[in-house]
């Protein structure tokens, strides 16, 4: 608790909705000083309400520094399902100093009726299952991992990204910068008109890119699902904003 506020300091690793949405809750409430701190990978973040901190604090003990000079009381991991190195480093840095944490990680999309998935366990896996299947991919899996697709000489590639990749991209290629909501019915007709055959997406889970999702089962089109990282094992979870506040109120 911090001595000086009486209010107890949370961290909060961000960069998603849940961590915005998070933030606004508690810098509402009395008995919370919230800092939330994103990676610094996206050059025009939205940011949330209150104390932001923006940069990577150098690895495990660079964080677990952070957290004891900054006399933080609880961390929360509110970063993207596939950031699995930042979530892990979170775990071990609360581990070390005995701090309360929480891991708030949104479920994951699951397979419906007319789905037609081809589920990986990571990205070059992914790389493998597309250079046997597909000629005219559609390539969302943000900007930092399209180079992997680099090699792969033959397929057409329709690549979205909120930032241009700075990797180099696959010789046959169109990049479209954009940030979603996206819209079923746009997205069927990006399919469409693009002549898609294949997407390639990580499974992020919640509402904010899901039409892809949906616009695929609605074209009939096979999906490359990229499956998630693994928490750190006993790590203690939300699926939600509401569960995160649930637990936060628990504190003794």
């Amino acid at each position: 608790m911090d001595e000086r506020s009486g209010d107890r300091r949370v961290l909060i690793l961000g960069g998603t909705r849940e961590a915005r949405e998070l933030a606004e809750k508690l810098s509402g409430e009395s008995g919370f000083e919230v800092v939330s701190s994103l990676a610094g990978r996206v050059r025009e973040p939205v940011l949330p309400v209150g104390e932001v901190r923006i940069g990577g604090f150098g690895g495990v003990d660079g964080l677990r520094g952070w957290l004891r000079d900054n006399d933080v009381d609880v961390l929360i991991d509110a970063t993207h399902p596939f950031a699995g190195v930042i979530s892990a480093h979170a775990a071990e840095a609360a581990a070390a100093l005995n701090l309360p944490a929480l891991h708030v990680h949104r479920p994951g999309w699951r397979e419906r009726p007319g789905d037609r998935w081809i589920r990986v366990p990571d990205v070059a896996s992914a790389v493998e299952t597309v250079g046997r299947r597909g000629s005219r991919i559609f390539l969302t899996i943000g900007r930092q991992e399209a180079g992997a697709f680099a090699g792969l000489t033959r397929p057409w590639f329709l690549i979205r990204s909120i930032d241009p990749p700075s990797a180099v991209l696959p010789p046959h290629h169109e990049l479209i910068l954009a940030r979603g909501p996206f819209a079923v019915d746009d997205e069927v007709r990006l399919l469409t008109d693009r002549r898609i055959d294949i997407l390639v997406t990580k499974n992020s889970g919640g509402e904010l890119t899901v039409a892809k999702v949906l616009a695929a089962r609605a074209c009939g089109l096979p999906v490359v699902m990229i499956d998630r990282p693994p928490l750190p094992e006993g790590a203690r979870v939300a699926e939600s904003v509401a569960a995160a506040w649930d637990w936060l109120r628990t504190l003794p």
